[in-house]
């Protein structure tokens, strides 16, 4: 068996190479490739953000291990059903056939296949079968999202059992990080400074030097706030509105209005990403966009809205849907514009030209988040950028504005804080029927939503000054180009926002207020309040002393006493601290 085939892989199968990159591998591919064979490991973790091509990676390291007769056979082992088949479509390129339709109740395959492609699921079933696979020849294991190997300690105790006997094993994650005690199998842990234990890679790339390399998109992040209005099951009337300091209980309402397809919110927030989707097919004619849906019965009003909007059907994925597999293939060689699929779906959905995202789960995980994102950062060519339109909720704004931070899987942890527990992950990637819980509330009716731009999040800083739906201020971020370098797009936010603030002073000097002048400052206070909010997440720092820190920097009384223009002074002041990378 000759690595000529794998050595002709495009490094982003299974599409074109990045700009630069081809006909040989990308430079973290080949360096992780060499050290690899200069180790010569039978365990080898590798952490590459999503989209990096691990996959091309691992099916060079499969053929040269072929070639010299370390091994005999392949497993491959994926979290989905649909990964399976998208391996194996993959290995066939390099002249490696693997079976995706093996089943246990099948205890052996072809002659005419190399190996399998199987669940994590599958060999926790019947892990005895899987060694028995593994004993009878020389065997490298492939480890797809091998953090899903600790989903359950049933799983890990499987995983374990079947595989111990591998003569190679090769683990691959694009997100590492959990926050349960579950060890990952055949994976590392040294003692931390603080005690506990830490996951250790053998090779690691993350988005920030994959951003830089061109190897991935850039990604901007398009928040949108808004007033909402719901009924609760006793029968009280209640209001609030995102993007401002809320009770755990008040945001988790409230973002459950806020994607209630009945409401205006999420139809108006899939109007400004139709457009965005629009704009961005200027410069990549094939952009498609994605929503994220937390449910079947919501997924398919979403798909409703859409073809209301854009006037074409959208492709609904669910997750008892057994041609879910052909659907994603068919969209992602076709040119239609938009997909609504459950979340299950989020590392399953490997369609290279997905632009356009709206993240409308309730799912706030940190893994859950960055697999999500992953969809849309694979690149295919130089100066593709990625949109993702999202709630204007705490902790969704403190992870997008954290693309760039690398975890580790740490065991014996401190508890985390609310919203940030990835222990639900494994329920979030299963089939869901009906409508996410968020907390302990009673259910309750929504009444009436509406969205609000609220600002656009992009390499660690926030732009924009808030505006309405519709408006110009809002169009001036939907309008971006869809080809820009990582460089260019910051640029440009920056002089969008600049132009927005120096408008927004002139029409405070000139013109008479919109607004009495009592409704104008309890607008700013509150415009203040959620800017306060949201850096609140982002340092850690206590309101008060954000409060305290803006007042200092910008001379006046407390809040209470402030005018309106040394309010507006302090929303930007706070503004710049956020467009200064940290």
């Amino acid at each position: 068996m000759s690595s000529f085939a794998a050595s002709h892989l495009s490094p982003s199968y299974p599409d074109r190479a990045a700009w630069g990159t081809a006909p040989k591998l990308r430079a973290w591919q080949q360096e992780a490739f060499d050290l690899y064979f200069r180790r010569e490991p039978r365990d080898f973790l590798t952490v590459a953000t999503p989209g990096a091509g691990k996959t091309t990676y691992a099916l060079r390291i499969a053929s040269e291990l072929l070639a010299n007769g370390v091994i005999r056979a392949i497993t491959i082992v994926t979290p989905t059903e649909h990964l399976k088949r998208q391996w194996a479509d993959a290995a066939s390129k390099v002249g490696i056939s693997i079976d995706p339709e093996f089943k246990n109740s099948q205890g052996a395959t072809s002659s005419d296949y190399v190996g399998v492609a199987v669940t994590y699921a599958a060999v926790a079933m019947h892990p005895a079968l899987h060694r028995a696979r593994t004993e009878a020849r020389k065997t490298l294991i492939i480890f797809d999202e091998v953090h899903h190997a600790g989903d359950a300690k049933s799983w890990g105790d499987g995983i374990r059992e079947a595989f111990e006997p591998a003569v190679r094993r090769l683990q691959l994650t694009g997100t590492p990080f959990r926050s349960d005690d579950n060890p990952i199998p055949f994976v590392g842990y040294e003692e931390d400074a603080e005690g506990f234990k830490r996951s250790v890679s053998d090779f690691s790339y993350g988005y920030g030097p994959a951003l830089d390399d061109g190897v991935v998109r850039p990604v901007i992040f398009l928040a949108y706030s808004g007033e909402m209005k719901w009924r609760t099951r006793a029968g009280d009337e209640l209001a609030a509105t995102l993007g401002t300091p809320l009770t755990k209980d008040q945001l988790s309402q409230a973002w459950r209005a806020a994607l209630d397809p009945k409401g205006d919110w999420i139809r108006q927030v899939m109007e400004a990403a139709d457009r965005r989707l629009t704009e961005v097919r200027r410069g990549v004619p094939d952009a498609a966009g994605l929503v994220i849906a937390t449910d079947h019965e919501t997924a398919r009003a979403y798909a409703r809205h859409l073809r209301n909007i854009s006037g074409e059907g959208a492709t609904v994925v669910l997750s008892d849907d057994p041609g879910a597999s052909n659907k994603i293939k068919q969209f992602a060689a076709s040119g239609d514009r938009w997909m609504v699929a459950v979340r299950m779906v989020s590392e399953g959905v490997d369609i290279p030209r997905l632009c356009v995202g709206v993240y409308a789960t309730s799912i706030s995980t940190p893994l859950f988040f960055a697999q999500a994102v992953g969809r849309f950062v694979r690149a295919r060519k130089r100066g593709e950028m990625a949109s993702v339109f999202l709630p204007s909720v705490p902790t969704l704004m403190g992870l997008a504005n954290e693309m760039e931070v690398e975890r580790d899987h740490v065991l014996n942890r401190r508890p985390p804080e609310d919203g940030l527990d990835d222990s639900l992950l494994e329920d979030a990637n299963r089939k869901k029927d009906n409508p996410d819980v968020l907390g302990d509330e009673l259910p309750f009716e929504m009444m009436e939503t509406s969205a609000t731009f609220d600002r656009v999040l992009f390499d660690g800083g926030e732009f924009g000054t808030g505006a309405e739906v519709g408006s110009a201020e809002e169009e001036d971020f939907l309008g971006l180009p869809g080809l820009l370098e990582p460089d260019q797009v910051a640029t440009l936010l920056r002089k969008r926002q600049s132009d927005q603030q120096a408008a927004k002073a002139k029409k405070t000097e000139t013109g008479p207020p919109a607004v009495a002048p009592h409704e104008q400052i309890a607008e700013l206070r509150r415009e203040l309040n959620g800017l306060v909010g949201a850096w609140n997440h982002r340092t850690g720092q206590p309101h008060g002393s954000i409060h305290s820190e803006l007042r200092r920097a910008c001379g006046g009384p407390l809040i209470a006493q402030a005018t309106a223009v040394q309010i507006q002074e302090r929303i930007d002041k706070i503004r710049q601290w956020a467009t200064q990378r940290r």
